[in-house]
């Protein structure tokens, strides 16, 4: 018996993350400090991939294009003309993102047919494939070995070295770009991705303009891809081809698989638990030779028994996605 109250979970789940994150630093070492800032900025990954897919019914295995591609950039800026500026490499990375995903929404989703998802998800794919080839081979990006950042990022003279202040920034970026995304898929935009998530061609018959809405969206969600790429440069200093390529395209997958899909919150709490589980896997001596092994049966039995995820041990599909119009007595109680 799920009762009327399970609808009130969201937001206690959210600020108590929200607590969880601001005092963590407080009780933790500067190591894990940068480990778990690595983690919010995968936050961002895994919220552009959950933009795309869980609230508009986009598969993409391309968010590492987007990421990757602006940390490039940003890495180019800092090692070909000494520019580390905070202020400068926040709008690089969200302005890279968002051209490099609306040239791929222009290529795959506006053409003059409805593409299948599976067009769209082979086509991402096969972009994020040729494009971490080809950084690979082309020796001024590095090639394979990818590019060092030597500069820290930098505020003025101050310079921001990877831990506590590097975690609080990334962390408001993360808040900001998750209240920006909840107003985003609760506004009247998102009533229409959810119904064309629902039915694309119902909605295309009421005359909104379905392809057009999923490009904006894709390129929205891009733009934040992008942003955590340029953060994740500048706070491991280097960015390599594995950084936009299918690897990590998979993982924004599975973050979102994994936490919940159709709650902004779940990637978040997805990336926080697969970050969480591989550290202390791959740092136990028993099983440093087949962790992944261990990691991808966890995540197969979750994937499998569990389709909403973490998050759906709490949280009901009804408040994760929303009902819409008056709820018949009959549907009261069957959520009851």
């Amino acid at each position: 018996m799920r009762s009327n109250n399970s609808r009130k979970y969201l937001p206690i789940i959210e600020i108590c993350l929200l607590v969880g994150l601001i005092v963590a630093p407080l009780f933790i070492n500067e190591f894990m400090t940068v480990i778990l800032t690595r983690m919010l900025i995968l936050g961002l990954l895994a919220i552009s991939f959950e933009l795309c897919w869980g609230y508009s019914g986009i598969m993409t295995f391309g968010q590492g294009l987007f990421f990757g591609m602006a940390g490039y950039v940003v890495a180019l800026f800092a090692n070909k003309a000494g520019f580390v500026q905070i202020w400068g490499v926040i709008p690089i990375g969200l302005l890279v993102g968002a051209i490099t995903s609306f040239v791929i929404a222009w290529l795959l989703l506006l053409g003059r047919k409805p593409p299948e998802i599976i067009f769209v998800a082979l086509g991402t794919l096969t972009f994020s494939y040729a494009a971490e080839r080809l950084v690979s081979g082309w020796y001024w990006v590095g090639g394979g070995n990818g590019l060092s950042i030597f500069d820290f990022l930098s505020f003025g003279s101050f310079e921001i070295e990877a831990g506590r202040l590097f975690y609080y920034i990334a962390g408001t970026i993360l808040l900001i770009s998750y209240l920006i995304s909840r107003y985003l898929v609760k506004s009247q935009l998102g009533l229409v991705l959810a119904g064309t998530r629902q039915n694309e061609k119902r909605m295309a018959f009421l005359g909104y303009r379905v392809r057009t809405y999923k490009a904006l969206v894709f390129t929205f969600a891009g733009a934040i891809a992008g942003l955590g790429g340029a953060l994740y440069a500048h706070h491991e200093g280097f960015i390599g081809p594995n950084n936009m390529g299918i690897g990590i395209s998979t993982m924004a997958v599975l973050y979102t698989l994994f936490g919940g899909a159709g709650s902004l919150i779940g990637p978040i709490i997805g990336v926080l638990a697969i970050e969480t589980i591989s550290f202390n896997l791959s740092d136990i001596d028993a099983f440093k030779s087949f962790w992944p092994v261990i990691l991808g049966v966890i995540l197969l039995v979750i994937v499998t028994f569990k389709p909403d995820g973490l998050i759906g041990f709490i949280v009901s599909q009804r408040e994760r996605i929303g009902t819409f119009g008056k709820i018949s007595k009959k549907n009261k109680n069957q959520d009851s």
